[in-house]
């Protein structure tokens, strides 16, 4: 039996009651009020990235440096832009503060992501009119992004910052994500800048923020993209031009234009569509000879000459292409990249593979009986490449293939340059005793020197040592890098163009060809970062120039293998 309450005076009982519930209100309004105390400012000086910039002064980090005199631009009269920024780990986002230069995003939306490539959106306006947006939203993810779909004005989106509060830890509920207008899959595979296929264990990069570093690849590739990606020939194709090669449309400046613009996705909004007029390009140039493959050289009309027939570099880059495009975007648009990357492969393995040596041939032209049949370009040695094709297809010969070029890098390494690591251009005899082209096989007097196809192997070789860790792969590029760094003194001004295997200079001045490569393997050596660092900056210092395809487009690949954006699919 419960007992009886005591009785208290009315005027006492109806102060308490007002006190308890004043000090409930207190307590409620406390726990209601945005926790702005707590949470704390979590985006300043992290790494960011950006779809474009304006010019290579208004890059993304500058809307995170805490200076409210620097500014992010994304490039003038193009929809849609974004900028992202990396918190290193997963938060709680309670509020985004954006302060925006005259140039201000009139629909967009604030997102956020665990992994960088599917996006949630916390926030969305139509009606955004410049100034300063305090946005109090709710949100979770190790990832944030302003996605801008509709600009204010004539220009691009600038921002002076863009400021991230929350806390690190805890959980909000996600919301239900939200397709990216990139079809099929609604996001982006491995976006540039997003680094979540790690190198192996120890390698360098170049010192400095990582968004500093990312954005440097991305101002180069503005500047290659502008003066090598073309639409000369209609019929909806995209080229890559070589003004300096022998023809203006050759497979290999192909092969590296799908390579990159599929890596570029992310960081280019136009990356799909000018790879899939790369395809449509590739496809309507077949080999005269193997039709899976693509023919080597094409005039100003773009029309196929001297044969038609394929050229192994090209090939080797645009199955690579094409794999990096499936991770990237899918396979169920318009082209199944999947399917059109095992038939090239496989087209590869017919035509361009030695049946004997299971060593790369020159091209599909050369044939049994032929004088060519038992030579190699050691350029076209890319181990990356044929990991890569053995897990697409499941065919074990890519091991085989893999293997054989290994022990014949090191073969090379060990008997023609013991101590310089370099290899010759071209490789005859592969069928008995491999060794350095005796002169003129191809090109010109110094094919069995490290000359203009060899430069391209501190790069290739380097490219699978920093991505599988592979102990052959690690030792063939720190050979190079230990003799490169003590011939030059540490200097890459002093890297020569072209050498003998014994280690003598060819040519004097200074070509991105020649010098560029060196930097990737250098990443495989800890004890190299000074020297790392002096090619990168030797790189970032060197002026553009629009008629060298060939050196802009090696040094525009060894930056984004040096900046950890490579990545083996």
């Amino acid at each position: 039996m419960h007992a009886r309450p005591r009785l208290q005076r009315p005027t006492t009982i109806l102060v308490l009651a007002l006190a308890l519930a004043l000090i409930a209100s207190v307590f409620a309004l406390v726990a209601a009020a945005p926790s702005y105390a707590a949470d704390s400012l979590l985006s300043q000086g992290r790494p960011a990235t950006s779809s474009s910039n304006e010019d290579s002064t208004l890059v993304a980090a500058n809307a995170f440096d805490g200076n409210a005199s620097t500014r992010w631009a994304s490039v003038e009269a193009h929809d849609p832009e974004w900028i992202r920024v990396d918190l290193g780990q997963s938060a709680t986002i309670s509020r985004v503060k954006l302060t925006w230069e005259a140039a201000y995003g009139k629909s967009y939306k604030i997102q956020t992501s665990s992994d960088g490539s599917a996006w949630a959106d916390v926030y969305s306006t139509t009606t955004g009119d410049g100034a300063t947006d305090d946005l109090t939203l709710s949100g979770a993810g190790r990832y944030v992004r302003l996605y801008g779909t509709a600009r204010g004005t004539a220009y691009g989106y600038s921002l002076y910052g863009m400021e991230v509060y929350g806390a690190v830890g805890g959980s909000t509920p996600t919301p239900t994500p939200t397709p990216t207008p990139t079809p099929p899959t609604g996001g982006i595979g491995v976006p540039f800048g997003a680094h979540t296929i790690p190198y192996a264990a120890g390698m360098l990069r170049p010192s400095g923020a990582q968004a500093t570093l990312d954005q440097k690849v991305v101002d180069y590739y503005t500047r290659w993209k502008a003066a090598f990606v073309k639409q000369n020939c209609g019929n909806g194709w995209y080229q890559i031009i070589s003004p300096d090669a022998d023809h203006p449309y050759v497979a290999e400046a192909q092969g590296y234009g799908m390579v990159i613009s599929a890596t570029m996705a992310g960081a280019d909004p136009d990356a799909k569509k000018i790879f899939d007029g790369l395809v449509k390009y590739v496809l309507a140039h077949p080999s005269s000879i193997t039709p899976g493959l693509l023919a080597a050289e094409q005039n100003t009309a773009c029309q196929s000459v001297n044969g038609g027939d394929s050229a192994t570099d090209g090939d080797l880059d645009v199955a690579y292409g094409l794999l990096l495009a499936d991770r990237q975007w899918g396979s169920t648009g318009t082209y199944n990249y999947k399917q059109l990357a095992i038939n090239h492969i496989n087209a590869i393995k017919a035509g361009e593979v030695n049946p004997t040596t299971k060593l790369m041939k020159l091209g599909d032209w050369s044939s049994s009986g032929d004088e060519y049949f038992w030579i190699s370009r050691s350029s076209d040695w890319m181990i990356d490449h044929f990991r890569a094709f053995r897990k697409a297809t499941g065919d074990t010969t890519w091991d085989t293939v893999r293997t054989n070029h290994q022990n014949l890098i090191a073969s090379q390494q060990a008997n023609y340059a013991a101590s310089t690591g370099l290899l010759a251009d071209f490789v005859v005899n592969t069928n008995t005793t491999p060794k350095p082209a005796p002169g003129e096989v191809l090109e010109d007097v110094s094919d069995g020197k490290y000359w203009w196809n060899a430069c391209r192997d501190p790069w290739r070789i380097g490219n699978d040592a920093v991505t599988s860790g592979d102990a052959k792969s690690l030792a063939a590029a720190r050979k190079l890098n230990t003799w490169i760094k003590s011939k030059t003194g540490g200097d890459p001004n002093k890297i020569a163009v072209g050498y003998s295997l014994n280690g003598t200079q060819i040519s004097s001045g200074s070509e991105p060809a020649f010098f560029a490569p060196f930097a990737v393997a250098a990443l495989t050596d800890s004890g190299s970062q000074a020297w790392l660092d002096a090619l990168w900056n030797k790189m970032l210092n060197t002026p553009f120039t629009s008629s060298d395809y060939y050196s802009t487009s090696l040094q525009l690949q060894v930056m984004i293998t040096v900046t950890g954006n490579h990545w083996v699919p």
